[in-house]
């Protein structure tokens, strides 16, 4: 599994919906609220075959509310 951190800013009034809509499509390992230039930050874990990309455009940036990401890649833990 490979894990990805990815920190998300939603659209004004959005923060609620776009947590919400995650929980529900379970696909997070952790999800937080944040301060500072983006609401939410997300931890999950994408199956090493899956494409990072592709799995991330399918099943996290088509929820509605989403402006912007940033997404951190991981490679090894200490």
């Amino acid at each position: 599994m490979n894990c990805v951190f990815i920190q998300i800013r939603c659209k004004p009034g959005k923060i609620f919906k776009v947590a919400e809509e995650i929980i529900l499509r379970e696909i997070h390992s952790e999800l937080y609220s944040t301060s500072g230039n983006f609401d939410l930050f997300l931890k999950l874990y994408i199956p090493e075959t899956k494409d990072v990309g592709e799995y991330i455009n399918d099943n996290l940036l088509n929820i509605n509310g989403i402006k912007r990401t940033l997404t951190t890649l991981t490679f090894k833990a200490f």
